[in-house]
């Protein structure tokens, strides 16, 4: 498995970081009630060791008046403070005051004491340092463990959200290819998982094959209107033939007729392009002779200007349609004066208009979305089928706006690339 860089805000890394801080907090957890418990058992020990030595150098105290060899006798004055004031405080007979010290140089004594008379006080020190280091080398010891484990958690719960991120990025992967046109692409299911990514898979390979299946009876729709329309259509150009010349109705009716034809044309060709069946015949052509042709057959003003036009082996048709259609779009949409230039093998068409639409710059041409609006009229068609045909000829066409104003359409047939939009 190939290693990938490191990105906090990779799914993987955000849950072994959740599983590591869910071990930490309980570690934490675990470790201070750990602590406590260990903390109170010692100074509970400490307690009832110092009550049993001053209970009994209480008792020899009694017995024999003098000062027993285990405890000191003094005065409240010569007490630490606090333990002064611990006596003091003190209400009922035969009641112990403790002091417990954690300072230097007394570290980690316990003191207890009792007053004898009004006088004196007996007081005994229990060292509790044991204790406190066996606490301190438990924790030690927790803190060792807890790094430890971690060393397992982390690779463990990285390898654990790794499986789930595959998943997804192969999800994301099958969906990209789906949006760029491939509609047999399918996630599928990968193992035996029954959870949300595996639901989720399944429903967009539901709405792929969905989706395929519509944009399926469509094209067939299309397709097979622009067949049924042709037999009629002919009649109605053979008629419009026969109307006479001179008759301003008949010249209407020549007029319509003829843009009908062009549309239904336009249907065949798209739902060819749609179904995959065009195929390439290459020939080596003077690329500047051929944009030449396709500019007279597009009519118009049209500014042509060459400059080391190479010689390139493609599909003429189609580079002439191609080119056609982009001058004829520029004329009917944009604004004069409408420029071609050829330079090596790429072709440049350019208007003075207001520019492409935002959404055709966004998304690229769409049937029947012209922007009409904005920019004149049409059935948006002539766009789609150039990019269409640059398709099949493995040629890129870009579309953009042209600095200092208007649309820029540049057909690249120098290699394989792919229609699109990009920037000048």
């Amino acid at each position: 498995m190939a290693t990938r860089p490191f990105d906090p805000r990779s799914l993987r890394w955000k849950a072994a970081a959740l599983v590591v801080l869910a071990c930490c907090a309980t570690a934490a957890v675990i470790g201070l009630l750990v602590h406590r418990s260990t903390a109170d058992r010692g100074e509970r020990t400490g307690h009832e060791r110092a009550v049993a030595r001053l209970a009994a150098a209480e008792k020899e105290f009694a017995r024999t008046g003098e000062r027993p060899d285990a405890a000191d006798l003094s005065s409240p004055a010569e007490l630490p403070a606090p333990l002064a004031g611990a006596v003091a405080d003190l209400r009922a007979p035969e009641t112990y005051a403790f002091w417990y010290d954690v300072k230097a140089p007394n570290w980690y004594w316990l003191w207890a004491a009792v007053p004898v008379d009004d006088h004196r006080v007996l007081t005994v020190r229990t060292d509790l340092s044991g204790e406190v280091r066996g606490l301190q080398l438990l924790d030690r010891s927790m803190v060792t463990a807890g790094l430890a484990a971690l060393l397992v958690v982390v690779p463990g719960a990285v390898l654990a959200a790794e499986q789930v991120n595959r998943r997804l990025r192969h999800g994301s992967r099958t969906a990209r290819r789906i949006a760029g046109g491939d509609l047999d692409a399918r996630i599928g299911r990968r193992g035996r998982a029954r959870d949300e990514i595996t639901e989720m898979s399944a429903a967009v390979d539901a709405m792929a094959a969905a989706l395929q299946g519509r944009l399926a009876a469509e094209k067939r729709f299309t397709a097979d209107v622009a067949h049924e329309l042709r037999t009629p259509l002919m009649g109605l150009v053979t008629a419009a033939g026969l109307l006479p010349e001179d008759d301003e109705a008949a010249g209407l009716v020549r007029t319509q007729v003829a843009t009908l034809r062009g549309l239904v044309e336009d249907l065949l060709e798209v739902s060819r392009l749609d179904a995959g069946a065009e195929r390439v015949r290459l020939d080596e052509v003077p690329l500047g002779e051929l944009v030449a042709h396709a500019v007279g057959q597009a009519g118009g003003a049209t500014r042509l200007r060459t400059a080391d036009a190479a010689v390139v082996r493609t599909d003429p048709r189609r580079v002439e349609r191609i080119v056609a259609n982009l001058v004829a779009n520029a004329h009917r949409h944009g604004a004069a004066p409408v420029e071609v230039a050829v330079e090596g093998c790429r072709v440049t068409v350019r208007d003075h208009g207001p520019g492409f639409p935002a959404d055709l710059l966004a998304h690229g041409p769409q049937r029947f979305r012209t922007g009409a609006a904005e920019r004149g009229q049409g059935h948006g068609l002539g766009l789609t089928i150039a990019v269409g045909q640059a398709a099949v000829l493995g040629a890129r066409l870009v579309f953009a706006d042209a600095p200092g104003g208007g649309a820029l359409a540049a057909l690249d047939l120098a290699g394989p690339g792919t229609a699109g939009t990009v920037s000048p």
